[in-house]
């Protein structure tokens, strides 16, 4: 039994779920620690915006656009910090925060998630560009090679003994590779010209591109909501500190493999923690540590990551080149192998398929993270069979299964794909921005609710990805 909180101390709303027990927060950790909590949530976010969506928009326009690129990125460094408050504070996930003050949003979100993700996107778009590489041509088994990656992908995720340190240590080698051909490509591969244009563009000329024929409405909130994650994909760094075992989250069981691991059957409901000197400190460095930590893994390398990509793109590609697909990246590559050395274009084509292949294994690792968590806190809390690493093994190779059956049935285009996923995930951006500001108001106590610029950036964001997800509506009505 934790600490008996004072008369004045408030606990965590208890209408749908059970009450909590307190408990004090552990003691805050160093940053070398902690560091790649957010690992995970980068090399997701590599792989679909900074690789594809952002490259290719500047492609066809220039860097006009490229500012809200930076304001996605520095809205969602603050959406994923008020996920991350919930969760240091309590150990829960923010979405069963949410379903704390209304039940049906566990449930919601699920449907949200899968619908943004049952789309094999990254797995297709890593066999293609890995066709690039081995030189198969236009007849390349893409839909077999990327059914075999998918399964390859579920084999690893069922067998580690600790599913997120696997996927951590998984993502941190792919995040070099990436990171290195990055810095390898600014002196080698990108122009002076170039880089005068993203100033000269990107803040002279910063325009908001609605209705260029080669840039729909789903193309435009999905590049925003993938500056960086997004969607589901940012509520699941509730999960990650989680299992890092960051603040509350120490106290909460971990996933691991039902075939390798020791499972344990409890379900991921919280504490609070009582609002006290010693406790306070605690808080303070954990909140501290967090922020830098989420800053330097997500922000800066991901800004870094999409800067340079871009650039890259508007150094090798003509304005306005017409390409089906993912050939822009083929021809990206050819241009390569031309101006730099035959080697470099290559080089690119692996770190495009090492990115795109580290996000699927990223969003079929959070998708199932995120529903094994919420079946076991809503439906089958008091179930000792049903484990939350039992659901969540089960779930990744379902979603396997469905992301093979719609390849097999004919939907394999993997930019069509990636921009269907990344419209859904704005949607989702415009729901949770709003439950954020309202969950740690609410239910936090008042020495650690959200306030002042951070309450405003979520204001923002819920204004943001409401606009465009309206218009994203208004564009499906009128046959768009």
């Amino acid at each position: 039994m934790g600490p008996e909180p004072a008369q004045n101390q408030i606990t965590l709303p208890s209408k749908y779920l059970p009450p909590v027990d307190f408990r004090d927060l552990p003691e805050p950790v160093s940053l070398r620690k902690i560091s790649g909590a957010s690992v995970i949530i980068l090399a997701t976010a590599i792989g679909s915006g900074e690789t594809i969506l952002w490259p290719y928009i500047t492609s066809q326009i220039g860097f006009v656009f490229i500012w809200a690129a930076l304001v996605g990125f520095g809205i969602q460094f603050f959406l994923n910090m008020e996920i991350e408050r919930y969760t240091l504070a309590t150990g829960e996930s923010a979405i069963t925060g949410f379903t704390r003050l209304w039940k049906p949003w566990w449930w919601l979100f699920i449907i949200f998630a899968l619908c943004q993700n049952f789309w094999p996107g990254w797995a297709t778009g890593a066999a293609t560009t890995a066709t690039f590489v081995l030189d198969l041509g236009e007849n390349a088994p893409i839909v077999p090679i990327t059914i075999a990656a998918l399964i390859a992908i579920g084999i690893t995720l069922t067998l580690s003994p600790v599913v997120y340190q696997a996927v951590e240590k998984i993502q941190f080698v792919l995040v070099a590779i990436i990171m290195i051909i990055i810095v390898v490509a600014i002196p080698v591969a990108t122009t002076g010209e170039a880089w005068g244009a993203l100033v000269s563009e990107g803040i002279g000329q910063a325009t908001f591109p609605l209705g260029h024929p080669d840039l729909s409405i789903p193309l435009l909130l999905g590049a925003l909501a993938f500056a960086g994650a997004g969607g589901a994909n940012n509520l699941v760094q509730s999960n990650y500190i989680r299992d890092k075992g960051m603040g509350m989250g120490a106290h909460m069981p971990k996933i691991v493999s039902p075939i390798t691991g020791h499972e344990e059957a409890r379900p991921s409901l919280g504490y609070m923690f009582p609002v006290n000197d010693e406790n306070m400190r605690r808080w303070r460095g954990w909140w501290k540590v967090a922020n830098w930590e989420q800053f330097i893994t997500f922000f800066l390398v991901g800004v870094l990551s999409l800067i340079v990509l871009s650039v890259l793109a508007y150094s090798t590609l003509p304005r306005g080149v017409q390409a089906q697909d993912l050939e822009f990246l083929f021809l990206e590559g050819q241009t390569l192998q031309q101006t730099v050395a035959p080697w470099f274009g290559t080089a690119f084509w692996i770190a495009a398929t090492v990115a795109l292949f580290s996000t699927n294994l990223g969003i079929l690792d959070y998708t199932s993270r995120l529903i094994a968590d919420q079946f076991k806190v809503n439906a089958l809390k008091d179930s000792t069979t049903w484990t939350e690493s039992r659901i969540y093994v089960i779930t990744v190779w379902i979603m396997i299964l469905v992301g093979s059956l719609i390849l097999l049935a004919g939907v394999d285009q993997p930019f069509l794909l990636v921009v269907i996923a990344s419209s859904i995930a704005g949607v989702q951006m415009f729901f949770y921005s709003g439950l954020l500001a309202w969950l740690n108001r609410k239910a936090l106590p008042k020495e650690i609710q959200v306030s002042g610029v951070r309450l405003a950036v979520l204001a923002v964001s819920f204004l943001f990805f409401g606009f465009l997800s309206v218009m994203l509506v208004l564009d499906n009505l009128s046959g768009g």
